[in-house]
């Protein structure tokens, strides 16, 4: 049976509760930009390359860090300037004078502690154990040790984009779900081994303390990983003003910089 993350079903683990349901906000002082971004992308570069776009325009940023589906609705509704997102848009999302473009390819990772002892699992076996199909990880070669499945939410390009590569839309089960796909990292961090979840690369490569899996015999950064992300920008019809200056920003050069640094590739 699936498991809502609250507060009775985690006692003893303190601030992970809230890390995991609660959205966060961030905002910088003054007024400029409003940009609403996926949690994946902010936590895989945003913070560096934000201030260093105020910076060189002088352009303050006010930020709000949520799911792709929030911040993509927050745009719609006029709540921000920009977003970005880690799945494709819509067609009606389209039809309403969205417009999406392409920054960044960041691999899906699958992440467990680095505690845990089991370094890889086959395609199947990973179908398996996001499918409810395997409680305990000697089911797939690993010790006797129980298997804890911690999801981002359903809203977000995390939990789409692995349902719809590796789970080819099956329904996935979760032991605890994270209100935004970066809480995974904590949540991780703070069960105990034997806890899996996945993530995009670019956000785990700063938590030294979880380690990648490989799938097939291939981890992240394998000319021929299977499972990849696409990260957008997305705007409300052609940028234009302090819009343009932005997307113009994170597309140059500069702004390819730390995509590359952090081992995702930029797209031309």
């Amino acid at each position: 049976m699936k498991k809502l993350v609250h507060a009775s079903g985690l006692m003893g683990f303190g601030l992970l509760v809230l890390s995991l349901i609660v959205p966060i906000t961030f905002a910088a002082e003054g007024q400029g930009l409003r940009y609403s971004t996926s949690a994946q992308v902010y936590e895989a570069f945003e913070n560096s390359r934000l201030n260093t776009f105020t910076q060189d325009t002088g352009i303050a940023i006010d930020l709000y860090v949520a799911s792709s589906q929030s911040c993509v609705y927050r745009l719609l509704q006029g709540m921000t300037d920009v977003a970005s997102s880690v799945r494709p848009l819509s067609q009606r999302e389209k039809d309403f004078g969205l417009e999406a473009i392409a920054f960044a390819k960041d691999p899906l990772a699958v992440i467990t502690h680095k505690s845990t002892p089991v370094d890889a699992l086959t395609t199947e076996q990973l179908q398996q154990v996001f499918s409810g199909g395997v409680a305990n990880w000697k089911e797939v070669g690993g010790p006797d040790m129980a298997v804890t499945l911690v999801v981002p939410g359903e809203d977000t390009g995390a939990n789409k984009n692995f349902r719809r590569q590796v789970m080819h839309h099956q329904e996935i089960t979760y032991d605890y779900l994270a209100y935004t796909s970066t809480r995974v990292l904590e949540a991780i961090e703070s069960l105990p081994p034997g806890a899996v979840s996945f993530i995009s690369r670019g956000a785990q490569i700063t938590h030294p303390q979880i380690k990648v899996l490989s799938i097939d015999g291939k981890k992240p950064g394998d000319t021929d990983y299977p499972y990849y992300q696409m990260f957008y920008l997305v705007t409300k019809g052609t940028p234009a003003g302090t819009v343009k200056t932005f997307v113009d920003f994170i597309t140059s050069d500069k702004g390819k910089a730390l995509i590359l640094e952090r081992g995702m590739l930029s797209v031309e």
